[in-house]
């Protein structure tokens, strides 16, 4: 049969490493391909990479028809719980899988409400040709998924405020940024700081280096903790132990000490860009 092989399959889960790709054809070559190839149909859903080796030696492999999959989100989700189970994944891989899998099952059991909802009061469910309630599948997985972040953590082999780190990543950090967190170039915690920069920020950061995205975390951490520092002094001290509201030139004073240290930290980073740009190649 004549395997089909989907790109967009192909890389929903990140390649291998140049080294993990070697080691992986060094023990097929040696050992033979002794897991058999995942098909849904013609399509390939997992062994991408020994097929591949396969194919390019001539060598012989096995395939196993999945008789679990009833559609695409199906396969995604097959392949998010596969990954996640292994050892060599690392930690922010992990942490994208479990929130690409948070996305998939929230629409889907959207997408099962919707369809279970009568469009009229006193109307029956609508059914498909064969008196079946529509969308089956969805709405055996309306009550699945994960109720909160910590399920989501714990299936993800992470903690909580690594899952929030990752989150803020995915949605504010720059490819380069993003690029530097999956090779391990920059941490979690230190990729989750300077994400809080603006894009142009983390890109000079990113291209500069390992160094640099360090400086630039802890650019960020000392903004944020001269930010607290500067709330806590100029808190107002009660009497008797009592709360009482901050007058409104506190918070007037504070903001202006916070954008005094935001324009110093500018001028800074606007100093290292120079310097960097005076930096000639041997």
């Amino acid at each position: 049969m004549d395997i089909i092989v989907n790109e967009e399959l192909k890389a929903y889960i990140d390649p291998l490493t140049p080294e993990e790709h070697a080691a992986l054809e060094r023990s097929i070559l040696t050992e033979g391909c002794r897991d058999a190839l995942v098909l849904w149909g013609d399509v390939l859903v997992d062994g991408h990479n020994r097929y591949g080796i396969c194919k390019q030696h001539g060598l012989p492999f096995q395939t196993i028809q999945s008789t679990l999959f009833q559609s695409m989100d199906d396969v995604h989700l097959w392949m998010i719980d596969q990954h996640l189970g292994r050892r060599s994944v690392s930690d922010f891989q992990r942490g994208v899988l479990a929130l690409r899998k948070r996305e998939i099952l929230a629409s889907r059991r959207k997408g099962a409400l919707t369809d279970a909802a009568p469009a009229h009061a006193g109307d029956e469910p609508a059914s498909s040709e064969e008196g079946r309630t529509a969308n089956p599948a969805a709405v055996a997985d309306a009550g699945g998924g994960f109720k909160s972040r910590e399920e989501l953590a714990k299936a993800a082999r992470l903690s909580s405020s690594q899952v929030v780190m990752i989150e803020k990543i995915q949605k504010q950090a720059a490819p380069e940024l993003v690029a530097a967190v999956k090779s391990g170039v920059i941490s979690i915690n230190a990729a989750a700081a300077v994400a809080s920069l603006p894009e142009q920020e983390q890109v000079a950061a990113a291209t500069a280096g390992k160094e640099e995205l360090k400086l630039a975390a802890k650019r960020v951490r000392d903004a944020k903790r001269t930010a607290r520092e500067a709330m806590a002094a100029n808190a107002p001290t009660p009497s008797g132990g009592e709360v009482q509201a901050a007058p409104s030139d506190t918070t007037e004073w504070t903001m202006e000490a916070l954008r005094e240290r935001v324009a110093q930290l500018e001028a800074e980073n606007a100093h290292l860009r120079r310097q960097l740009g005076s930096v000639q190649p041997f």
